[in-house]
């Protein structure tokens, strides 16, 4: 400093911080209403193009979080605050998080915001942080309006103007997020060298991992597609592997339909089909072509009984003492030894019980189901 220089005055953030929380205060609620609004209209979009997600949040941004944030210097002159009208120029004071399961839903997520919201601004972080070097989460960020035809109406017009900042990301990059407040280094230039080594391998971690999930995904739904086509056209079977959708399928077409049987019980007994030693749909519909359920359930039950406890009377009749043998209740070789009246009854009615046998060699398979239940040997349902 030059003799006669007088020293420049310091900039008073924490005032500034503490006006502007004192201004934003009366305001939050507003704010709290707006993130409410355009987080159940972007639930409804979801749901209308049956896009399932992890999770949708909203928030008015925290007035503590708001002061820390209007005291931040400015880039170019620390001794100004970055935001001299923060309730102004602070963009994130109504938020709304979208936490996806897979990348490919982030993209159709981006479709239905801008036909649904007035775009201010859109960026992509994860492309902000290669190329400004830093570590960190990688989302999309919008900052939405309401459109105008929306905004008239009576229920949004006290919103028309307002700015929402709507994130979305999947649940990985979420992960990231959350631990990010807890990672002292941004920049790959003052990063120590054995951390960045780390956070690089961590972060190609994680980018993998949604690349895997996403490949999971798309090939669970190829197997589905292959499997309701093979099952619609009646097709070969062969090679079709048993999943519960698969089977959900299958007995639909085969048996009807039944509303009333949850999803884990498809899972167990495609478990019990494997323990059984089937291995493919084929196999399953040779084992039970001669069969009639409806026959089979009057002669156990009388009254009619739900799908899968029809089906299993007919793998009973397919597989005869073989069923009981492998199953999973037979554990210590003791309960295929007792009396099995189901099977009793078809033969003393004349049915003709069969002992198909799925495995190429009659070892009993080892992935049996690791939950147990008896077969049908008395009355009831699986409804």
């Amino acid at each position: 400093m030059e003799n006669g220089d007088t020293p420049s005055k310091q900039f008073d953030f924490a005032g500034h911080a503490s006006s502007a929380v004192a201004k934003y205060l009366p305001e939050q609620p507003f704010y709290e209403s707006l993130a409410s609004v355009i987080a159940r209209i972007l639930v409804e979009c979801l749901k209308k193009r049956k896009i399932n997600v992890h999770s949708v949040q909203h928030r008015a941004k925290d007035p503590t979080s708001f002061g820390r944030k209007s005291a931040i210097p400015s880039e170019t002159d620390p001794n100004s605050p970055k935001y001299p009208k923060p309730l102004e120029q602070i963009t994130d004071l109504a938020g709304v998080r979208i936490i996806t399961f897979f990348p490919e839903f982030v993209t159709k997520i981006n479709g239905f915001i801008h036909d649904e919201f007035e775009i201010v601004e859109q960026s992509d972080k994860g492309q902000e942080l290669i190329e400004q070097e830093r570590f960190g989460y990688q989302s999309v960020h919008y900052l939405v309006r309401l459109k105008p035809e929306r905004a008239v109406l009576a229920e949004y017009e006290s919103f028309a103007k307002a700015v929402t900042e709507v994130q979305v990301r999947t649940i990985l990059q979420h992960a990231w997020a959350e631990i990010e407040h807890d990672i002292q280094y941004r920049s790959t230039t003052t990063i120590p060298v054995e951390i960045r080594r780390r956070f690089m391998v961590l972060a190609g971690m994680l980018e993998l991992a949604d690349r895997e999930f996403q490949a999971v995904h798309n090939l669970d739904r190829e197997l589905t597609e292959h499997a309701s086509e093979m099952v619609r056209l009646s097709g070969d079977l062969t090679g079709v592997e048993i999943t519960p959708k698969a089977l959900k399928l299958f007995l639909d077409k085969r048996l009807g339909d039944d509303w009333r049987i949850s999803e884990w019980s498809y899972d167990w007994t495609t478990r019990l089909l494997k323990s059984l030693g089937f291995r493919d749909l084929k196999q399953v519909e040779t084992a039970i072509a001669q069969y009639n359920d409806g026959e089979l359930n009057s002669i156990a039950f009388g009254a009619r009984q739900g799908q899968l406890t029809r089906f299993e009377l007919m793998l009973i009749a397919a597989l005869g003492e073989r069923f009981f043998e492998r199953h999973p209740s037979n554990k210590n070789g003791l309960w295929a030894t007792s009396p099995n009246p189901t099977l009793d009854l078809f033969k003393a009615k004349g049915i003709k019980t069969s002992t198909y046998d799925p495995l190429p060699d009659p070892a009993v398979a080892t992935d049996a189901p690791s939950q147990t239940a008896e077969p049908v040997r008395t009355k009831g349902s699986d409804a």
